[in-house]
Parts: structure tokens; sequence; C-alpha cells
């Protein structure tokens, strides 16, 4: 089974989740945005959600990080949470 380690930042608006997106490939730090940003527990991780399955987590979010590549930036996804944006930082 597939697996993937993603960082994400939870926000509750599109426009939020693209502003952020914009701050990061402008080089701020991921991990310091999503602290700083993220309404998820995992924000006190630099938003880290560890490594999970494939079919773990809520489906939009799933099909983003497993057709995704290592080191993408995904989002915004709109889930039930809100809108999430996704770094995928290692697959296998």
């Amino acid at each position: 089974m597939a697996t993937a380690r993603a960082r994400h930042i939870l926000v509750d608006s599109k426009a939020k989740c693209l502003e952020l997106k914009r701050q990061i490939e402008a080089g701020t730090d991921f991990a310091e945005v999503a602290r700083n940003n993220s309404s998820c527990p995992s924000r006190a991780k630099g938003g880290d959600l560890g490594v999970f399955s494939e079919g773990q987590m809520v489906p939009e979010f799933d099909k983003a990080v497993f057709k995704g590549k290592v080191g993408d930036l995904v989002g915004p996804v709109k889930t039930e949470f809100g809108y999430h944006l996704i770094k995928i930082t290692e697959k296998s």
C-alpha cells in the first residue's frame, strides 16, 4: 500500500490559502507559515502530519497527495474542514 508524508496548512477561505501559497512560493518557510496560520492542531509541528496510508485521509486530500510528487506544493484543496495547502515531503 502506498504511503506518504506531508505538511499542511488549514484555513477557512480560498483567498487566505492562495495568499499563504504566494508567501511560500516567494521563499517563506512552510513550517513557519503553518505555525502562524493553520487552524489544525498539526500547526504545532509546522503542519507535519507524519506518515499516512492511501485512503486514510478525506478523499479530496488523499487524491491531492497521492497524485502529486515529492516537493509539490498543492492547493487550495477544499474539504469538509476548510482549505488546505499541502507540501508533499515523502512518498513510497
